[in-house]
């Protein structure tokens, strides 16, 4: 089921031996390319027939109203409604400690403050199709909204005849979004970086998806402002030994598993028997599984399991994998973890599975995935925010910096810079 390779006793270069998917396929990206060029000329006329094309529905509305906001979080059972505010409380708990305070620096007459300014609007694209992601709706237009934007709006493709379902819609009326878009796929990024009749752009977009999205948010970067993580395909590595419960390992696999094809489920471990006894739940959790095929189909693209002679190789394939999530589920996990530098997120011992991030630990669940936790972490308040500065100079320290400029703009063979400090100073010569 997970394709084993045995690294035991090899030194082997992991960059060139170990699978690496490439997801940036041209024929993908040309798709891309030709959806946001018909939603940039044809505006509402092309998500209507796009939105037709590629999830079979006709679109009547394209923003949903916001009654409906309210009576889909009526219309749930009380149980998701408290876990969806408890989770909400998480989010802006946790979301609140990453805001930046305004500082000032002073040094003998120049000072120079920073202001954090929270861009105006946000397009929180939220992934449909397989399932429903209310959680995600929550940890990324609730991040946005801690971070100060004005105008968050939301796209979500819509599930058959029946629309958005209603657990995503009941979350949009918990984080209190300004509109709610029925459209998805690239053609949703498309709509939000450039408008169009009944979309308004927006000036940053966040958010996981599939192949296209993420490729799609590539495309549109430098119209609006997109995190620099490629936030794809879910993707896990467990780190395991003798002391890991088979059955823990399994569930956690599967858990990532479940999104669909694309992914990774990966386990690293220096124990043979841990590897079989895993495989053997794993096979009794697929023949119980609702989402049997949705698993499936990850394991066979991207299912792994790889041996290795101790928990210092897997940190070595850890940081070349630079996974999404990782679990540690060792002996000594919290120690294990300082020596990891790429991955999205980390979950320390068998108690804390990635699931509890998923939902309720607080920081967002919308992380680097395809390598890109080697210069990327999870989405903050930071991806909302520009830092700013005001530069006040006194005439002394123009006198005495000045010198310096002139120097440095001479040397660059730019006069007129030089010029501009020489014409504030010459009094004092």
């Amino acid at each position: 089921m997970l394709k084993r390779i045995d690294l035991r006793g090899k030194k082997v270069d992991l960059t060139d031996f170990l699978p690496v998917a490439d997801l940036a396929e041209e024929s993908a990206i040309s798709a891309v390319r030709a959806i946001i060029d018909q939603v940039k000329s044809e505006g509402d006329e092309a998500l209507r027939s796009l939105t037709q094309e590629f999830d079979g529905v006709t679109l009547e509305e394209i923003e949903v109203e916001q009654d409906s906001l309210e009576s889909a979080y009526n219309s749930v059972s009380p149980e998701l409604r408290d876990a969806l505010e408890v989770s909400a409380e998480a989010i802006v708990q946790y979301q609140n400690t990453q805001l930046n305070a305004h500082t000032t620096l002073e040094d003998r007459g120049l000072t120079i403050e920073t202001f954090g300014k929270p861009v105006a609007s946000a397009g929180c694209y939220v992934p449909g199709g397989l399932a429903s992601y209310p959680s995600t709706l929550l940890m990324t237009a609730l991040v946005a909204r801690v971070a100060g934007v004005e105008r968050v709006v939301v796209t979500v493709p819509p599930a058959g005849k029946e629309g958005i379902p209603k657990e995503t819609l009941a979350a949009a009326f918990v984080a209190k979004v300004d509109s709610v878009y029925s459209v998805g796929g690239a053609q949703a990024i498309a709509a939000l970086a450039y408008g169009t009749e009944t979309v308004k752009p927006v000036d940053v977009i966040v958010g996981p998806g599939n192949i296209y999205v993420s490729l799609a948010k590539q495309e549109v970067s430098g119209k609006v402002g997109v995190p620099a993580s490629f936030a794809g395909p879910s993707e896990i590595v467990i780190i395991a030994d003798s002391t890991t419960p088979a059955d823990f390992v399994a569930v956690d696999l599967a858990v990532q598993a479940e999104h669909g094809p694309g992914g990774k489920s990966w386990l690293v471990t220096t124990d043979e028997n841990l590897a079989n006894e895993v495989e053997s739940e794993l096979e009794d959790l697929l023949f119980k599984s609702s989402r049997s095929e949705s698993i499936k189909s990850t394991f066979e693209t991207g299912g792994y399991c790889v041996l290795v002679d101790d928990l210092g190789h897997a940190v070595e394939i850890v940081d070349t994998v630079s996974p999404e999530h990782l679990q540690i589920m060792t002996e000594k996990p919290n120690e294990l973890s300082k020596k990891i530098s790429n991955a999205g997120a980390i979950f320390c011992g068998e108690w804390s599975p990635a699931s509890l991030g998923d939902y309720l630990a607080g920081p967002s669940h919308v992380l680097p995935t395809a390598g890109t936790a080697r210069f990327a972490g999870a989405l903050t308040v930071n991806d909302f925010i520009r830092d700013m500065h005001v530069i006040t100079s006194s005439k002394e320290a123009l006198n005495r910096l000045g010198p310096h400029v002139i120097n440095l703009a001479d040397a660059e063979g730019l006069p007129t810079h030089a010029d501009s400090i020489r014409l504030r100073v010459k009094d004092d010569e």
